[in-house]
């Protein structure tokens, strides 16, 4: 007897019942495909659209360097969610690091800190709620990526892999601890799990040999704390990791150690260029479009869009969302209001490469002005990205001019290693006024440097120093008041 419901079927349990609707489907899928290949031999068909190759552990660590999205690249959209791992692969990342939780309710989710208060401003822990109620909190990244940047949903761990594991390397970490059995269960489900899963722990942590039990490669993080330890943990580890913010002659004993190795987290082109330098071989990379590329995506400034472009940042990512300069879309401004003294690199604008250009932009101070004795202004001519700010010796040279409230305008010359610098040039133009924006243009030529202001009488000044051409720029706060001071209309020509 014919049933067309496999399940009235008498005897059948539901489970064999699904297995046999599962064998029937793929009979079908069968048929349809030999179906389709005889009627392929009866009429042209057009080459079927080849998908990229899947990235694997073997083909990423045969790059060097080969890059890795740090939660999902955190510096451009909001971390460990679905939108970040999507632009992630969309930017040309092949691998992706996914940190994991459980909920009450056993649910593993795609998400850093043990509790939401960072991401979602929620202060729970993650195991002390049901995925219900998780789901229904947002991961809000607003401080970090800009007013108008999208709340997005904690994702399921399935979820992501379903979408990736076919497809990319992911490493993967279980931040609780308390999740491995699950969590390689889980990884053990998808084909050719092994060719394509890392798993990812502190150098310290004691997964690692189940990891290993199951044919998984293991990645062991050192930071500051564990260096101490690296003799006798880097043996378990198939592959091991370094902090960004080690200094060259504890990198140099990781990489000495003879195994492959992965900087994590990487933000700006200098740190790329100094690890690699050091024999790094991997990029666990916060800022993926940035990072990955070499060249300008602009010539003027986005902060019209309220949101932070690829390559634009604060001078420390140590401290914290709290350190983001705010970014105005209704004054298409960058406003820097931390008491710190600070800076914000323009690195969507960078490196100019043009050796004759000009930088314009405007400046003001919003609501007061500080101390005459106090300034602000931009810093130009750096080789590189890396991080600048006055009173504190850079790393790499430049130029600095100087906007004070008495309207005196003073370049200057900053060597690597000289908190100070050297005064080149100074003018005096009108006194500044509170809320009244300021227009400026830096006009740079192989034999000079013109420095102007706009809005009144068109002060000029000039320098026939030579020294620094570089082509990345950073616009500058340099007092520990907490008075604002605000930034727009930056281009480059």
């Amino acid at each position: 007897m014919y049933f067309a419901d496999n399940s009235k079927l008498p005897g059948r349990s539901r489970a064999e019942a699904a297995a046999d609707a599962e064998f029937l489907s793929r009979r079908q899928a069968i048929a349809l495909g030999a179906s389709g290949l005889f009627l392929a031999g009866c009429s042209p068909a057009k080459p079927a659209a080849q998908p990229p190759p899947a990235n694997t552990i073997a083909s990423l660590f045969g790059q060097s360097p080969f890059y890795v999205a740090h939660r999902g690249s955190g510096d451009n959209w909001p971390e460990h969610t679905m939108r970040a791992y999507s632009q992630s692969a969309a930017q040309g990342a092949p691998a992706l690091e996914v940190s994991v939780n459980a909920t009450r309710d056993g649910v593993l989710v795609c998400h850093h800190d043990k509790d939401a208060l960072r991401s979602t401003g929620q202060d729970r822990q993650i195991a002390e709620l049901n995925y219900a109620e998780l789901s229904g909190l947002r991961v809000d990244a607003r401080a970090w990526l800009g007013p108008a940047t999208a709340l997005e949903p904690i994702p399921k761990l399935t979820d992501v892999l379903d979408r990736y594991a076919a497809s990319h390397v992911i490493f993967i970490e279980d931040k609780q601890g308390t999740n491995t059995s699950r969590l390689l269960d889980i990884m053990d489900s998808y084909p050719a799990s092994t060719d394509h899963f890392v798993w990812k722990q502190a150098a310290p942590a004691l997964q690692v040999g189940a990891a290993q039990k199951r044919g998984y490669k293991t990645w062991g993080y050192f930071g500051a704390s564990e260096m101490p330890r690296l003799e006798e943990l880097a043996s378990r580890f198939d592959y091991l990791g370094a902090y960004h913010a080690l200094d060259d002659a504890a990198i140099h004993k990781v990489v000495d150690y003879g195994k492959p190795v992965i900087c994590w987290e990487v933000h700006t082109r200098a740190l790329r260029d100094r690890v690699t330098a050091l024999g790094v071989q991997g990029l666990m990379c916060s800022n993926i479009p940035y990072v990955m590329s070499s060249g300008a995506a602009d010539t003027r400034d986005r902060f019209a869009t309220g949101t932070r472009s690829a390559g634009d940042l604060p001078w420390t990512t140590e401290q914290g969302w709290d350190v983001q300069p705010r970014i105005d879309a209704g004054s298409a401004s960058v406003v820097l209001d931390r008491s710190q003294i600070s800076s914000y690199r323009p690195g969507s604008m960078a490196p100019i490469q043009r050796e004759i250009h000009t930088l314009r932009f405007e400046m003001c101070w919003p609501s007061e002005l500080p101390s005459d004795l106090l300034h602000a202004g931009v810093a130009f001519g750096q080789e590189d990205d890396t991080p600048y700010r006055v009173l504190v010796p850079s790393a790499v040279g430049g130029y600095h001019l100087v906007i004070r409230p008495n309207g005196e305008l003073i370049l200057h010359r900053r060597d690597p290693g000289d908190p100070a610098g050297t005064r080149l040039n100074t003018i005096s133009t009108a006194p500044v006024r509170a809320g009244e924006w300021m227009q400026f243009k830096i006009d740079v030529s192989p034999p000079s440097i013109r420095f102007s202001r706009l809005d009144g009488a068109g002060w000029s000044g000039v320098t026939m120093d030579r020294k620094y051409r570089g082509g990345y720029f950073s616009l500058c706060k340099n007092y520990q008041d907490p008075v604002p001071v605000q930034f727009r209309n930056l281009s480059v020509t």
